[in-house]
Protein backbone atom coordinates (compact mmCIF):
# COMPACT_ATOMS: atom_id res chain seq x y z
CA UNK A 1 0.00 0.00 0.00
CA UNK A 2 1.22 3.51 -0.78
CA UNK A 3 0.76 6.22 1.79
CA UNK A 4 0.88 9.84 0.75
CA UNK A 5 2.39 12.32 3.19
CA UNK A 6 2.06 15.94 2.18
CA UNK A 7 4.31 18.67 3.48
CA UNK A 8 2.73 22.09 3.89
CA UNK A 9 4.22 23.67 7.01
CA UNK A 10 3.56 27.17 5.66
CA UNK A 11 -0.02 26.44 4.72
CA UNK A 12 -1.38 29.45 6.57
CA UNK A 13 0.93 31.90 4.76
CA UNK A 14 0.11 30.36 1.41
CA UNK A 15 -3.61 30.63 1.95
CA UNK A 16 -3.35 34.30 2.96
CA UNK A 17 -1.33 35.03 -0.13
CA UNK A 18 -3.72 33.40 -2.56
CA UNK A 19 -6.61 35.41 -1.20
CA UNK A 20 -4.94 38.67 -2.37
CA UNK A 21 -4.75 38.28 -6.16
CA UNK A 22 -3.56 41.89 -6.61
CA UNK A 23 -0.34 41.24 -4.64
CA UNK A 24 1.01 38.90 -7.39
CA UNK A 25 3.89 40.22 -9.49
CA UNK A 26 4.09 40.11 -13.25
CA UNK A 27 5.52 36.59 -13.22
CA UNK A 28 2.47 35.27 -11.46
CA UNK A 29 4.21 34.45 -8.14
CA UNK A 30 2.86 35.66 -4.88
CA UNK A 31 5.18 38.29 -3.39
CA UNK A 32 4.49 37.56 0.25
CA UNK A 33 5.23 33.84 -0.16
CA UNK A 34 8.65 34.18 -1.82
CA UNK A 35 10.64 34.00 1.41
CA UNK A 36 8.53 31.22 2.99
CA UNK A 37 8.83 29.15 -0.16
CA UNK A 38 12.59 29.66 -0.21
CA UNK A 39 12.84 28.50 3.39
CA UNK A 40 10.47 25.65 2.60
CA UNK A 41 12.59 24.47 -0.32
CA UNK A 42 15.73 24.74 1.80
CA UNK A 43 14.10 22.67 4.53
CA UNK A 44 12.89 20.13 1.99
CA UNK A 45 16.39 19.74 0.54
CA UNK A 46 17.79 19.08 3.99
CA UNK A 47 14.97 16.66 4.69
CA UNK A 48 15.62 14.81 1.40
CA UNK A 49 19.29 14.42 2.26
CA UNK A 50 18.37 12.96 5.63
CA UNK A 51 16.15 10.39 3.90
CA UNK A 52 18.98 9.35 1.60
CA UNK A 53 21.30 8.85 4.55
CA UNK A 54 18.71 7.16 6.77
CA UNK A 55 19.33 3.58 5.50
CA UNK A 56 22.96 3.89 6.63
CA UNK A 57 21.98 4.51 10.24
CA UNK A 58 18.61 2.87 10.87
CA UNK A 59 16.83 -0.42 10.28
CA UNK A 60 13.11 -0.09 9.70
CA UNK A 61 10.43 -2.76 10.11
CA UNK A 62 9.97 -5.63 7.68
CA UNK A 63 8.59 -4.63 4.28
CA UNK A 64 9.11 -0.94 5.01
CA UNK A 65 11.26 1.52 3.18
CA UNK A 66 11.09 5.14 2.08
CA UNK A 67 10.59 5.99 -1.58
CA UNK A 68 9.79 9.67 -1.98
CA UNK A 69 8.75 11.83 -4.90
CA UNK A 70 8.17 15.55 -4.86
CA UNK A 71 6.03 17.92 -6.92
CA UNK A 72 3.69 20.91 -6.91
CA UNK A 73 -0.01 20.45 -6.35
CA UNK A 74 -2.47 23.33 -5.94
CA UNK A 75 0.41 25.76 -5.51
CA UNK A 76 2.04 23.72 -2.76
CA UNK A 77 5.01 21.38 -2.84
CA UNK A 78 4.01 17.81 -1.96
CA UNK A 79 5.96 14.72 -0.91
CA UNK A 80 4.83 11.16 -1.52
CA UNK A 81 6.12 8.19 0.43
CA UNK A 82 5.88 4.54 -0.64
CA UNK A 83 5.94 2.36 2.48
CA UNK A 84 5.40 -0.95 0.69
CA UNK A 85 8.88 -1.63 -0.70
CA UNK A 86 10.86 -4.21 1.35
CA UNK A 87 13.48 -2.73 3.62
CA UNK A 88 17.01 -2.82 2.24
CA UNK A 89 15.60 -3.47 -1.25
CA UNK A 90 17.73 -0.60 -2.49
CA UNK A 91 20.95 0.35 -0.71
CA UNK A 92 23.88 2.50 -1.66
CA UNK A 93 27.41 1.29 -2.36
CA UNK A 94 29.52 0.50 0.70
CA UNK A 95 26.47 -0.24 2.86
CA UNK A 96 25.33 -3.05 5.16
CA UNK A 97 21.60 -3.01 5.83
CA UNK A 98 19.88 -5.61 8.05
CA UNK A 99 16.19 -6.34 8.51
CA UNK A 100 15.64 -8.07 11.86
CA UNK A 101 11.94 -7.35 12.31
CA UNK A 102 10.63 -10.76 11.15
CA UNK A 103 10.03 -13.43 13.78
CA UNK A 104 11.13 -16.06 11.25
CA UNK A 105 14.46 -14.85 9.91
CA UNK A 106 17.00 -12.05 9.73
CA UNK A 107 18.31 -10.90 6.38
CA UNK A 108 21.18 -8.53 5.60
CA UNK A 109 22.26 -6.82 2.38
CA UNK A 110 25.83 -5.85 1.54
CA UNK A 111 26.82 -3.82 -1.50
CA UNK A 112 30.27 -2.88 -2.72
CA UNK A 113 33.56 -4.71 -2.23
CA UNK A 114 32.28 -7.90 -0.54
CA UNK A 115 34.83 -10.56 0.44
CA UNK A 116 34.69 -13.88 2.26
CA UNK A 117 36.99 -15.06 5.02
CA UNK A 118 35.79 -18.53 5.99
CA UNK A 119 38.40 -19.14 8.71
CA UNK A 120 36.79 -16.45 10.86
CA UNK A 121 33.23 -17.02 9.53
CA UNK A 122 33.35 -13.44 8.29
CA UNK A 123 32.14 -11.53 5.28
CA UNK A 124 33.91 -8.21 4.80
CA UNK A 125 32.70 -5.11 3.05
CA UNK A 126 35.48 -2.66 2.28
CA UNK A 127 35.10 0.97 1.39
CA UNK A 128 37.73 3.48 0.38
CA UNK A 129 37.85 7.26 0.19
CA UNK A 130 39.79 7.10 -3.04
CA UNK A 131 38.29 4.31 -5.15
CA UNK A 132 35.04 2.75 -6.21
CA UNK A 133 34.07 -0.81 -7.08
CA UNK A 134 36.11 -3.86 -6.11
CA UNK A 135 39.53 -3.28 -4.55
CA UNK A 136 42.58 -5.16 -5.78
CA UNK A 137 42.78 -6.78 -2.35
CA UNK A 138 41.30 -6.96 1.10
CA UNK A 139 43.50 -8.48 3.83
CA UNK A 140 42.18 -11.33 5.93
CA UNK A 141 42.01 -10.71 9.68
CA UNK A 142 44.55 -13.44 10.50
CA UNK A 143 47.17 -12.68 7.85
CA UNK A 144 50.72 -12.12 8.96
CA UNK A 145 53.34 -9.71 7.72
CA UNK A 146 50.96 -6.80 7.30
CA UNK A 147 52.26 -3.36 8.12
CA UNK A 148 50.92 -1.19 10.86
CA UNK A 149 48.77 0.78 8.43
CA UNK A 150 46.87 -2.34 7.37
CA UNK A 151 46.17 -3.34 10.97
CA UNK A 152 44.63 0.01 11.76
CA UNK A 153 41.76 -0.30 9.30
CA UNK A 154 38.71 1.42 10.71
CA UNK A 155 35.75 -0.83 11.47
CA UNK A 156 32.57 1.01 10.48
CA UNK A 157 29.85 -1.56 11.16
CA UNK A 158 29.64 -5.08 12.59
CA UNK A 159 26.55 -7.29 12.26
CA UNK A 160 26.10 -10.92 13.33
CA UNK A 161 23.57 -13.19 11.68
CA UNK A 162 22.56 -16.85 11.59
CA UNK A 163 21.26 -17.39 8.04
CA UNK A 164 18.46 -19.86 8.77
CA UNK A 165 14.69 -19.33 8.78
CA UNK A 166 13.63 -20.52 12.23
CA UNK A 167 14.91 -17.58 14.25
CA UNK A 168 12.42 -18.08 17.08
CA UNK A 169 13.59 -21.64 17.89
CA UNK A 170 16.67 -21.29 20.06
CA UNK A 171 17.56 -24.98 20.14
CA UNK A 172 17.43 -25.17 16.35
CA UNK A 173 19.40 -21.98 15.85
CA UNK A 174 22.10 -23.21 18.23
CA UNK A 175 23.12 -25.66 15.50
CA UNK A 176 23.46 -22.88 12.93
CA UNK A 177 26.84 -21.18 12.62
CA UNK A 178 26.95 -17.41 13.06
CA UNK A 179 28.37 -15.22 10.32
CA UNK A 180 30.08 -11.89 11.01
CA UNK A 181 29.37 -9.08 8.58
CA UNK A 182 32.02 -6.41 8.96
CA UNK A 183 32.30 -3.12 7.15
CA UNK A 184 35.75 -1.53 7.16
CA UNK A 185 37.37 1.50 5.64
CA UNK A 186 40.38 0.29 3.68
CA UNK A 187 43.61 2.25 3.86
CA UNK A 188 44.93 3.57 0.59
CA UNK A 189 47.98 1.86 -0.85
CA UNK A 190 47.08 -1.60 0.44
CA UNK A 191 47.27 -4.21 -2.34
CA UNK A 192 46.49 -7.92 -2.24
CA UNK A 193 44.35 -10.21 -4.39
CA UNK A 194 40.98 -11.93 -4.75
CA UNK A 195 41.31 -15.70 -5.15
CA UNK A 196 37.95 -15.92 -6.96
CA UNK A 197 36.36 -12.80 -8.39
CA UNK A 198 32.64 -12.97 -9.23
CA UNK A 199 30.70 -10.43 -11.26
CA UNK A 200 27.30 -11.49 -9.89
CA UNK A 201 25.77 -11.23 -6.40
CA UNK A 202 25.97 -13.92 -3.72
CA UNK A 203 23.31 -15.35 -1.43
CA UNK A 204 24.60 -16.82 1.84
CA UNK A 205 22.45 -19.36 3.71
CA UNK A 206 22.75 -22.39 5.95
CA UNK A 207 21.62 -25.98 5.37
CA UNK A 208 21.84 -26.81 9.05
CA UNK A 209 18.84 -26.75 11.39
CA UNK A 210 16.23 -29.37 10.52
CA UNK A 211 17.89 -30.39 7.25
CA UNK A 212 17.09 -34.07 6.74
CA UNK A 213 13.32 -33.61 7.19
CA UNK A 214 11.52 -33.15 3.86
CA UNK A 215 9.13 -30.54 5.27
CA UNK A 216 11.90 -28.37 6.69
CA UNK A 217 14.11 -28.84 3.65
CA UNK A 218 11.40 -27.25 1.51
CA UNK A 219 9.79 -24.87 3.99
CA UNK A 220 12.94 -23.57 5.68
CA UNK A 221 15.31 -23.85 2.74
CA UNK A 222 14.21 -24.41 -0.85
CA UNK A 223 11.14 -22.16 -0.84
CA UNK A 224 12.90 -19.25 0.94
CA UNK A 225 15.80 -19.68 -1.51
CA UNK A 226 13.36 -19.40 -4.41
CA UNK A 227 11.74 -16.31 -2.87
CA UNK A 228 15.10 -14.63 -2.30
CA UNK A 229 16.83 -15.56 -5.57
CA UNK A 230 14.29 -15.94 -8.37
CA UNK A 231 14.44 -12.30 -9.48
CA UNK A 232 18.17 -12.62 -10.26
CA UNK A 233 17.29 -14.86 -13.23
CA UNK A 234 20.05 -17.34 -12.32
CA UNK A 235 22.74 -14.61 -12.22
CA UNK A 236 23.62 -15.34 -8.59
CA UNK A 237 26.02 -17.55 -6.63
CA UNK A 238 24.82 -19.61 -3.65
CA UNK A 239 27.29 -19.68 -0.75
CA UNK A 240 26.28 -22.37 1.74
CA UNK A 241 27.39 -22.63 5.34
CA UNK A 242 27.09 -26.09 6.99
CA UNK A 243 27.33 -27.47 3.45
CA UNK A 244 26.14 -31.07 2.83
CA UNK A 245 27.06 -32.86 -0.39
CA UNK A 246 23.94 -35.03 -0.20
CA UNK A 247 21.73 -31.92 0.07
CA UNK A 248 23.32 -30.42 -3.01
CA UNK A 249 22.86 -33.71 -4.86
CA UNK A 250 19.26 -34.12 -3.72
CA UNK A 251 18.19 -30.64 -4.77
CA UNK A 252 20.62 -30.09 -7.62
CA UNK A 253 17.83 -30.16 -10.23
CA UNK A 254 16.13 -27.23 -8.51
CA UNK A 255 19.33 -25.30 -7.76
CA UNK A 256 20.35 -25.46 -11.42
CA UNK A 257 17.21 -23.51 -12.36
CA UNK A 258 17.92 -20.82 -9.76
CA UNK A 259 21.64 -20.33 -10.41
CA UNK A 260 23.97 -20.75 -13.37
CA UNK A 261 26.93 -21.21 -11.01
CA UNK A 262 28.10 -24.09 -8.79
CA UNK A 263 27.40 -23.49 -5.09
CA UNK A 264 30.28 -22.52 -2.83
CA UNK A 265 31.02 -24.44 0.37
CA UNK A 266 31.65 -21.49 2.67
CA UNK A 267 33.40 -23.44 5.43
CA UNK A 268 35.24 -25.87 3.17
CA UNK A 269 36.46 -23.38 0.56
CA UNK A 270 39.24 -21.34 2.19
CA UNK A 271 39.74 -19.07 -0.80
CA UNK A 272 38.73 -15.43 -0.74
CA UNK A 273 35.64 -15.01 -2.91
CA UNK A 274 34.81 -11.45 -3.98
CA UNK A 275 31.35 -10.24 -4.94
CA UNK A 276 29.82 -6.90 -5.94
CA UNK A 277 26.97 -7.47 -3.49
CA UNK A 278 25.56 -10.11 -1.17
CA UNK A 279 22.37 -11.17 0.56
CA UNK A 280 22.95 -12.98 3.84
CA UNK A 281 19.95 -14.97 5.02
CA UNK A 282 16.71 -15.89 3.26
CA UNK A 283 13.23 -14.38 3.17
CA UNK A 284 10.33 -16.63 4.16
CA UNK A 285 6.63 -15.82 3.82
CA UNK A 286 4.54 -18.55 5.44
CA UNK A 287 4.23 -22.32 5.62
CA UNK A 288 5.00 -23.94 2.25
CA UNK A 289 3.96 -20.91 0.24
CA UNK A 290 5.07 -17.93 -1.81
CA UNK A 291 3.13 -14.71 -1.27
CA UNK A 292 2.90 -12.84 -4.60
CA UNK A 293 2.31 -9.53 -2.78
CA UNK A 294 5.75 -9.87 -1.15
CA UNK A 295 7.70 -11.32 -4.07
CA UNK A 296 9.48 -9.40 -6.80
CA UNK A 297 7.61 -9.95 -10.03
CA UNK A 298 4.51 -11.14 -8.17
CA UNK A 299 5.61 -14.79 -8.19
CA UNK A 300 3.33 -17.26 -6.38
CA UNK A 301 3.46 -20.84 -5.15
CA UNK A 302 2.08 -21.90 -8.54
CA UNK A 303 5.16 -20.40 -10.18
CA UNK A 304 7.27 -22.48 -7.80
CA UNK A 305 5.34 -25.57 -8.87
CA UNK A 306 6.14 -24.72 -12.49
CA UNK A 307 9.81 -24.51 -11.50
CA UNK A 308 9.61 -28.00 -10.00
CA UNK A 309 8.06 -29.27 -13.21
CA UNK A 310 10.91 -27.84 -15.28
CA UNK A 311 13.43 -29.22 -12.79
CA UNK A 312 12.16 -32.81 -12.74
CA UNK A 313 10.75 -33.25 -16.24
CA UNK A 314 14.11 -34.01 -17.95
CA UNK A 315 14.98 -36.61 -15.33
CA UNK A 316 11.52 -38.20 -15.61
CA UNK A 317 12.00 -38.55 -19.36
CA UNK A 318 15.31 -40.28 -18.66
CA UNK A 319 13.64 -42.68 -16.21
CA UNK A 320 10.97 -43.55 -18.78
CA UNK A 321 13.62 -44.26 -21.43
CA UNK A 322 15.50 -46.51 -19.00
CA UNK A 323 12.30 -48.44 -18.29
CA UNK A 324 11.57 -48.81 -22.00
CA UNK A 325 15.11 -50.01 -22.68
CA UNK A 326 14.93 -52.60 -19.91
CA UNK A 327 11.53 -53.78 -21.16
CA UNK A 328 12.89 -54.12 -24.69
CA UNK A 329 15.90 -56.09 -23.49
CA UNK A 330 13.79 -58.46 -21.43
CA UNK A 331 11.46 -59.19 -24.35
CA UNK A 332 14.33 -59.33 -26.89
CA UNK A 333 12.84 -56.36 -28.72
CA UNK A 334 9.24 -55.79 -29.82
CA UNK A 335 8.21 -56.52 -33.38
CA UNK A 336 6.83 -53.65 -35.51
CA UNK A 337 3.38 -55.26 -35.34
CA UNK A 338 3.45 -55.56 -31.53
CA UNK A 339 4.60 -51.96 -31.21
CA UNK A 340 1.69 -50.82 -33.39
CA UNK A 341 -0.81 -52.84 -31.37
CA UNK A 342 0.67 -51.50 -28.13
CA UNK A 343 0.24 -47.92 -29.38
CA UNK A 344 -3.40 -48.58 -30.29
CA UNK A 345 -3.97 -50.18 -26.90
CA UNK A 346 -2.46 -47.17 -25.14
CA UNK A 347 -4.78 -44.84 -27.08
CA UNK A 348 -7.77 -46.96 -26.09
CA UNK A 349 -6.74 -46.93 -22.40
CA UNK A 350 -6.40 -43.15 -22.57
CA UNK A 351 -10.01 -42.85 -23.74
CA UNK A 352 -11.30 -44.90 -20.81
CA UNK A 353 -8.60 -43.82 -18.37
CA UNK A 354 -9.52 -44.10 -14.71
CA UNK A 355 -8.71 -41.30 -12.27
CA UNK A 356 -5.43 -42.07 -10.56
CA UNK A 357 -5.23 -42.18 -6.75
CA UNK A 358 -1.83 -41.99 -5.07
CA UNK A 359 -1.53 -43.08 -1.43
CA UNK A 360 1.56 -42.09 0.53
CA UNK A 361 2.20 -44.98 2.89
CA UNK A 362 3.83 -44.52 6.31
CA UNK A 363 5.90 -46.88 8.41
CA UNK A 364 5.89 -46.74 12.19
CA UNK A 365 3.68 -44.05 13.72
CA UNK A 366 0.58 -42.66 12.00
CA UNK A 367 0.39 -45.61 9.63
CA UNK A 368 -2.94 -46.71 8.12
CA UNK A 369 -3.31 -50.21 9.57
CA UNK A 370 -6.06 -51.22 7.10
CA UNK A 371 -4.29 -49.74 4.07
CA UNK A 372 -4.87 -52.88 1.98
CA UNK A 373 -8.63 -52.55 2.47
CA UNK A 374 -8.44 -48.87 1.56
CA UNK A 375 -6.72 -49.76 -1.72
CA UNK A 376 -9.35 -52.38 -2.52
CA UNK A 377 -12.20 -49.95 -1.77
CA UNK A 378 -10.64 -47.21 -3.94
CA UNK A 379 -10.30 -49.64 -6.85
CA UNK A 380 -13.95 -50.66 -6.44
CA UNK A 381 -14.96 -47.00 -6.64
CA UNK A 382 -13.13 -46.76 -9.96
CA UNK A 383 -9.65 -45.45 -9.17
CA UNK A 384 -6.37 -46.65 -10.53
CA UNK A 385 -4.37 -46.88 -7.29
CA UNK A 386 -0.63 -46.51 -6.72
CA UNK A 387 0.88 -46.77 -3.25
CA UNK A 388 4.07 -44.79 -2.64
CA UNK A 389 6.54 -46.05 -0.04
CA UNK A 390 9.49 -43.65 -0.32
CA UNK A 391 12.50 -43.60 1.96
CA UNK A 392 15.37 -41.13 2.39
CA UNK A 393 17.13 -42.54 -0.65
CA UNK A 394 14.14 -42.32 -3.01
CA UNK A 395 14.84 -39.92 -5.85
CA UNK A 396 12.52 -36.90 -5.71
CA UNK A 397 11.95 -37.04 -9.48
CA UNK A 398 10.40 -40.49 -9.06
CA UNK A 399 8.01 -39.24 -6.39
CA UNK A 400 7.21 -36.19 -8.51
CA UNK A 401 6.44 -38.42 -11.48
CA UNK A 402 3.78 -40.35 -9.56
CA UNK A 403 2.13 -37.44 -7.78
CA UNK A 404 2.18 -35.07 -10.73
CA UNK A 405 0.33 -37.64 -12.82
CA UNK A 406 -2.26 -38.33 -10.09
CA UNK A 407 -5.77 -36.94 -9.78
CA UNK A 408 -6.02 -37.54 -6.03
CA UNK A 409 -3.33 -37.61 -3.35
CA UNK A 410 -4.09 -39.25 0.02
CA UNK A 411 -1.91 -39.40 3.10
CA UNK A 412 -1.79 -39.13 6.87
CA UNK A 413 -0.58 -35.87 8.43
CA UNK A 414 3.20 -35.75 8.66
CA UNK A 415 6.28 -34.41 6.89
CA UNK A 416 5.47 -36.53 3.84
CA UNK A 417 2.52 -34.26 3.11
CA UNK A 418 5.10 -31.74 1.89
CA UNK A 419 4.87 -33.66 -1.38
CA UNK A 420 1.56 -31.87 -2.01
CA UNK A 421 3.85 -29.38 -3.78
CA UNK A 422 4.31 -32.04 -6.47
CA UNK A 423 0.56 -32.31 -7.20
CA UNK A 424 -0.80 -30.29 -10.09
CA UNK A 425 -3.10 -27.37 -9.19
CA UNK A 426 -6.83 -28.21 -9.42
CA UNK A 427 -6.21 -31.84 -8.35
CA UNK A 428 -7.47 -33.30 -5.05
CA UNK A 429 -5.53 -33.59 -1.80
CA UNK A 430 -7.07 -35.60 1.06
CA UNK A 431 -5.20 -35.28 4.35
CA UNK A 432 -6.07 -37.79 7.06
CA UNK A 433 -5.83 -35.94 10.37
CA UNK A 434 -5.09 -38.04 13.49
CA UNK A 435 -6.25 -37.01 16.95
CA UNK A 436 -4.46 -34.02 18.40
CA UNK A 437 -2.94 -32.86 15.11
CA UNK A 438 -5.73 -30.72 13.65
CA UNK A 439 -4.06 -27.31 14.03
CA UNK A 440 -0.72 -28.48 12.62
CA UNK A 441 -2.38 -30.37 9.78
CA UNK A 442 -4.41 -27.38 8.64
CA UNK A 443 -1.66 -24.81 9.17
CA UNK A 444 1.27 -26.67 7.63
CA UNK A 445 -0.51 -28.51 4.80
CA UNK A 446 -4.22 -27.69 4.48
CA UNK A 447 -3.85 -23.95 3.99
CA UNK A 448 -0.81 -24.25 1.68
CA UNK A 449 -2.75 -26.78 -0.44
CA UNK A 450 -5.54 -24.27 -0.98
CA UNK A 451 -3.02 -21.56 -1.93
CA UNK A 452 -1.51 -23.94 -4.48
CA UNK A 453 -4.96 -24.36 -6.02
CA UNK A 454 -5.65 -27.91 -4.88
CA UNK A 455 -9.10 -29.19 -3.99
CA UNK A 456 -8.42 -29.84 -0.31
CA UNK A 457 -10.35 -32.29 1.87
CA UNK A 458 -9.38 -32.65 5.52
CA UNK A 459 -10.51 -35.95 7.06
CA UNK A 460 -10.47 -35.68 10.87
CA UNK A 461 -10.56 -39.15 12.35
CA UNK A 462 -12.88 -40.06 15.20
CA UNK A 463 -11.49 -41.45 18.49
CA UNK A 464 -12.55 -44.96 17.43
CA UNK A 465 -10.32 -44.67 14.34
CA UNK A 466 -7.24 -44.02 16.45
CA UNK A 467 -5.03 -46.68 18.02
CA UNK A 468 -5.17 -44.53 21.17
CA UNK A 469 -8.79 -45.59 21.62
CA UNK A 470 -7.63 -48.95 22.95
CA UNK A 471 -5.04 -47.41 25.29
CA UNK A 472 -7.10 -44.79 27.15
CA UNK A 473 -10.46 -44.68 28.86
CA UNK A 474 -13.33 -43.40 26.74
CA UNK A 475 -13.59 -40.15 28.72
CA UNK A 476 -9.84 -39.47 28.80
CA UNK A 477 -8.82 -35.98 27.58
CA UNK A 478 -6.33 -37.61 25.21
CA UNK A 479 -9.34 -38.81 23.19
CA UNK A 480 -11.87 -36.06 23.83
CA UNK A 481 -9.94 -32.89 24.65
CA UNK A 482 -6.60 -32.74 22.79
CA UNK A 483 -6.32 -29.00 23.48
CA UNK A 484 -5.88 -29.68 27.18
CA UNK A 485 -3.16 -32.20 26.35
CA UNK A 486 -1.32 -29.61 24.25
CA UNK A 487 -1.04 -27.42 27.34
CA UNK A 488 1.27 -30.02 28.86
CA UNK A 489 3.94 -29.04 26.37
CA UNK A 490 5.34 -30.05 23.01
CA UNK A 491 7.26 -33.11 24.18
CA UNK A 492 4.17 -34.67 25.78
CA UNK A 493 2.05 -33.82 22.73
CA UNK A 494 4.63 -35.28 20.36
CA UNK A 495 5.00 -38.46 22.37
CA UNK A 496 1.24 -38.96 22.61
CA UNK A 497 -0.14 -37.98 19.22
CA UNK A 498 2.77 -38.12 16.78
CA UNK A 499 5.00 -40.93 17.97
CA UNK A 500 2.46 -43.43 19.34
CA UNK A 501 -0.65 -43.18 17.21
CA UNK A 502 -1.79 -45.19 14.20
CA UNK A 503 -4.99 -44.94 12.17
CA UNK A 504 -7.58 -47.58 11.29
CA UNK A 505 -9.96 -45.87 8.92
CA UNK A 506 -13.72 -46.23 9.15
CA UNK A 507 -13.97 -47.22 5.49
CA UNK A 508 -17.67 -46.46 5.28
CA UNK A 509 -17.06 -42.94 6.51
CA UNK A 510 -13.92 -42.38 4.45
CA UNK A 511 -15.59 -43.78 1.32
CA UNK A 512 -17.74 -40.63 1.10
CA UNK A 513 -14.59 -38.51 0.67
CA UNK A 514 -13.20 -40.82 -1.99
CA UNK A 515 -16.47 -40.84 -3.93
CA UNK A 516 -16.55 -37.04 -3.80
CA UNK A 517 -12.97 -36.92 -5.10
CA UNK A 518 -13.78 -39.47 -7.82
CA UNK A 519 -16.83 -37.56 -9.04
CA UNK A 520 -14.86 -34.31 -9.05
CA UNK A 521 -12.06 -35.90 -11.08
CA UNK A 522 -14.46 -37.47 -13.60
CA UNK A 523 -16.36 -34.20 -14.04
CA UNK A 524 -13.10 -32.33 -14.53
CA UNK A 525 -11.95 -34.86 -17.13
CA UNK A 526 -15.26 -34.58 -18.99
CA UNK A 527 -15.00 -30.79 -19.07
CA UNK A 528 -11.48 -31.08 -20.43
CA UNK A 529 -12.47 -33.60 -23.11
CA UNK A 530 -15.70 -31.81 -24.06
CA UNK A 531 -15.10 -28.08 -23.58
CA UNK A 532 -18.03 -27.20 -25.88
CA UNK A 533 -20.46 -28.76 -23.37
CA UNK A 534 -19.73 -26.06 -20.77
Amino acid sequence: MVSHLRYSPLKKGVENATEDEESQNSLGFNKITTRPRFLYLLFLCLFSCSLLLAPHFFCFPHNFSFLYSFGYENGRLSAEMDVNAPICSSISNGTICCDRSSIRSDICMMKGDVRTHSLSSSIYLYTSRSSTGLMDYVPGPDEEGEDEEENTEEEIQHENIKPYTRKWEKNTMDSVGELHLISKRKNTGTRHQCDVKHDVPAIFFSTSGYTGNIYHEFNDGILPLYITSQHFNKRVVFVISEYHKWWNSKYGDILSLLSDYPPVDFSGDKRTHCFPEAIVGLRIHDELTVDPSLTEGGKSIKDFHDLLDRAYRPRIKGIIKDEERKATQSSKGPSPRSSENEAKGEQKRELIKKPKLAILSRKGSRAITNEDLLVKMAEEIGFEVEVLRPDRRTELAKIYRVLNSSDVFVGVHGAGMTHLLFVRPSKVFIQIIPLGTEWAAETYYGEPAVKLGLKYIGYKILPRESSLYGEYKKDDPVLNDPDSVHKKGWEFTKKTYLDHQNVRLNLGRFRKRLVRAYNYSIAKKNRRDNPQSE
